[in-house]
């Protein structure tokens, strides 16, 4: 599904022109693709944020029309956030073609509370919560379900577990590691530390040896 979002052509360059666009609600970004020039353009922040928080998130299909220049089927790319405020400082749009595949940025959803978790104690680690992938832009999906609600401690899922979608490739290594179940270091710590003091307590053996050296040496 398509979205529409307006753009302004012609915007001035810079640092100062960009920090005036920022402040006038727009964000300032670039057209590029499918063998145009590179195209300095402004997009309505409410209305691009709005878009990028949709359904399709920052992988949407968006038609990008552009005063003066005509329509365009773009994705969102290079998205750059503000660090510190809730701003869109710039996005570059790529122009693209709906039969022709693309490489895309997806999110991973988790679904479900490790057995691990639930009966053992134990945390989830992520190693992973985004993956590339390629597809044909209306065959990108949203998000990838991953159900880690079976693992138990120190199970692992990798890429090659993960759910095979209609059209989609997984661009990343089949052995990548995505999410693990591992106990807290604290349990850890406590469990080496029992374990040192076992190896460090005499046997009823050896403490009998021990005093019977001992009174040996007084009777001397």
């Amino acid at each position: 599904m398509e979205v529409t979002l307006r753009a302004e052509a012609g915007r001035e360059q810079g640092s100062r022109a960009s920090r005036r666009l920022r402040r006038a609600g727009s964000v300032p970004a670039v057209l590029y693709g499918h063998g145009i020039e590179p195209l300095p353009i402004s997009v309505n922040h409410r209305e691009f944020a709005a878009i990028i928080k949709g359904d399709g998130g920052e992988n949407a299909i968006i038609a990008l029309d552009v005063d003066g220049h005509g329509t365009f089927t773009t994705l969102a790319r290079e998205v750059v956030k503000n660090p510190t405020k809730p701003f869109i400082n710039h996005v570059d749009f790529l122009q693209i073609s709906l039969d022709e595949l693309v490489t895309a940025e997806v999110g991973l959803e988790f679904i479900g509370e490790p057995l691990g978790v639930k009966n053992d104690g134990g945390i989830i680690e992520t190693m992973r919560v985004t993956l590339e992938i390629e597809a044909l832009p209306t065959a990108i999906p949203s998000h990838i379900d991953v159900d880690i609600s079976h693992l138990e401690i120190h199970d692992l899922i990798t890429v090659a577990d993960l759910p095979q979608i209609e059209g989609v490739r997984y661009l990343d290594d089949e052995d990548t590691p995505i999410v693990t179940v591992s106990l807290p270091a604290a349990v850890l710590a406590e469990g080496d530390a029992a374990e040192a003091g076992e190896e460090g307590e005499p046997t009823d053996e050896s403490a009998e040896e021990d005093s019977e050296e001992s009174s040996d040496e007084g009777g001397e």
